[in-house]
């Protein structure tokens, strides 16, 4: 089935530079204004368009892959920390086939992002709820404010409540948007009411609802990242089976962590781990040495009545 997010091109997957310039400035991004000038006389220290662009190559937004990682659920009370894998290389959990279960957001932690200062980033997931024997889509949005360089104040936000697993797994996607037009921070504010605390919740049958509330959600998310001061920043698509084939994704109970990188190997997680007593991801050899990239963590759970 395809992506629900394939018409959303986020920043990275743009080639030309007269256009991501043009999105920079819109944004009154403080790198952009501080360092390019069009005047360019070098005596006055401006520098041209490509030329910044090819300083900005290496900022975590400019990257359009993602590298995945997992992390099992801990023992209780337990401070030891925690291995992380790559999800291909864990056990699937066969009790969740023809089950149902929960998402929630643990964390959405930004480097950097286009704009700079405090973000307004608008968060979609959307996934494919088996339904008898078909298949409906379902998304959900949220907005976080989140400072440069910072994590987002949340964890545990519920997204999908009772998400029914088919036989051969769930796909899940997200996108994040950053919104900078003051016009349309109001559908910012709407989505922080309180009908959109407690995340979706899913039922067993089919629900008519859902596939009209699914196309406005998306459609607003278009819409969004569409707009001049506005940019689509993350997109990602993961497929979570039971299958036990080299390059797939396994599905399990455990924390799922997405991170926007340059490419497949910019991490080994044989350095990494999870530190429960601290609440972070952390380098083997420093505690003080964090991800330094824009990555999300959503978790996994068995819903139970």
């Amino acid at each position: 089935m395809s992506s629900v997010f394939k018409d959303i091109k986020v920043i990275g997957e743009y080639e030309q530079p007269e256009w991501i310039a043009a999105k920079l400035k819109n944004m009154q991004d403080p790198d952009f204004q501080d360092n390019v000038s069009e005047d360019t006389n070098p005596t006055r220290g401006g520098k041209g368009i490509l030329e910044f662009l090819n300083l900005v190559q290496d900022q975590p937004w400019m990257y359009a892959t993602h590298k995945f990682g997992y992390i099992p659920p801990t023992k209780p009370g337990s401070l030891e920390p925690q291995v992380i894998k790559n999800p291909s290389a864990i056990t699937a959990d066969t009790s969740l086939k023809n089950n149902s279960i929960n998402i929630r957001l643990d964390r959405l932690h930004i480097a950097k992002y286009p704009g700079g200062g405090t973000h307004n980033v608008m968060v979609t997931f959307a996934a494919r709820n088996q339904v008898a024997n078909t298949q409906e889509t379902v998304s959900f949005s949220q907005t976080y404010r989140v400072q440069e360089g910072q994590s987002a104040g949340i964890a545990g936000y519920p997204v999908f409540i009772g998400l029914n697993v088919g036989s051969q797994g769930v796909a899940f996607e997200c996108s994040t948007v950053n919104v900078k037009n003051n016009e349309d921070k109001a559908i910012l504010s709407a989505l922080e009411s309180s009908p959109f605390q407690s995340g979706l919740k899913l039922l067993t049958t089919a629900q008519p609802a859902i596939a009209p509330f699914t196309e406005i959600t998306v459609g607003v998310v278009k819409m969004l990242a569409q707009r001049s001061e506005n940019v689509a920043v993350q997109k990602f698509y993961l497929g979570l089976d039971f299958e036990n084939m080299a390059m797939g994704c396994r599905l399990a109970e455990g924390n799922y962590i997405a991170i926007q990188v340059d490419d497949e190997i910019a991490i080994n997680w044989e350095r990494w781990v999870y530190k429960p007593g601290i609440g972070a991801i952390v380098h083997k050899a420093s505690d003080y040495e964090t991800l330094p990239y824009n990555y999300v963590i959503f978790r996994v759970s068995r819903y139970e009545e």
